[in-house]
């Protein structure tokens, strides 16, 4: 068996879509299909749905973040691997069995998949979405070829269960979790063909809040594990400026991409003090109203 799990808040427009896009899989294994929400609103949705799937269970959750979330759902999934998504997002078409097949390998503990941006790549925002998604794309798939350590992505994960018991709550889950794995000698992978769908933000302003947020996930990584392995870093993003550049297959796009390359250094310094000076990386509900 397997279990999977859909962490969402307050998103009762977009849980419907999640839902059918895994129900709907013909998925080679028994599971089971946890939504997890504070808000009845997404809860109603997913009660409507339970109707007609047995496999789905409900669980109102404390909404105090997604780590807190599973971490109390931890010890009543019953799956050998436990997969994770998100409510506001929805999985390609076979993604879940080619995630289940790279488990067969015993010495993998976390898998991650593939998001793509649902947005419009005539704007500004909708090319960087995409340009961010096709970069991180290209490094998983070299690190994944050469065995490196490579971190999952929250939209689409998997771990093997009964590894880990609990979620650290200051640092993004999806980062400590894959090296907390490594360093207990396990692989991580890559399902290049696991797509998730994702939409990014519209405006400038949730932009940068999601971005920030991201960084700082990162930044209490070593309280955890000693001396972590580390795909996203601040020399990683300096030396994917060539790569940035190569994207753009005009002259409106190459713009775009300029303009990337400043914007990221400011999330990166307005991130690290933010983090050192003012307040640190918490894990906690916080809405990012235009990707809804």
């Amino acid at each position: 068996m397997i279990s999977i799990l859909i962490t969402s808040f307050n998103e009762p427009k977009t849980i419907g879509k999640t839902i059918e896009s895994i129900i709907n899989q013909n998925i080679k294994e028994d599971y089971e299909l946890y939504v997890s929400a504070p808000d009845e609103p997404t809860l109603d949705i997913a009660r409507n749905y339970q109707l007609i799937n047995s496999k789905m269970k409900l669980f109102e959750d404390p909404g105090k973040g997604k780590s807190y979330a599973i971490n109390i759902l931890l010890n009543k999934l019953k799956g050998r691997i436990i997969i994770l998504t998100d409510g506001d997002v929805y999985l390609s078409n076979n993604s879940i069995n080619k995630i289940i097949d790279i488990f067969n390998n015993e010495n993998v503990g976390c898998v991650s998949g593939r998001p793509v941006s649902t947005e419009n790549k005539n704007t500004i925002l909708g090319y960087w979405s995409h340009m961010l998604c096709d970069s991180a794309h290209k490094l998983r798939l070299k690190r994944n070829k050469k065995n490196d350590y490579l971190e999952c992505s929250g939209y689409f994960w998997a771990f093997r269960n009964n590894i880990i018991r609990k979620f650290p709550l200051d640092v993004g889950e999806d980062t400590i979790i894959p090296a907390i794995f490594w360093k207990k000698g396990y692989k991580i992978k890559y399902s290049s063909e696991s797509i998730v769908y994702v939409s990014y933000p519209t405006s400038l302003k949730d932009y940068i809040k999601q971005k920030k947020r991201t960084i700082k996930a990162h930044e209490k990584i070593s309280k955890y594990v000693k001396n972590p392995p580390k795909m996203k870093t601040f020399l990683n993003e300096f030396l994917g400026i060539i790569t940035i550049l190569k994207y753009s297959n005009n002259p409106k796009e190459f713009f775009y991409s300029l303009l990337a390359i400043p914007l990221r250094g400011y999330l990166w310094f307005i991130a690290y003090k933010e983090y050192f000076f003012k307040k640190e990386y918490q894990d906690a509900w916080e809405r990012v109203e235009s990707t809804k």
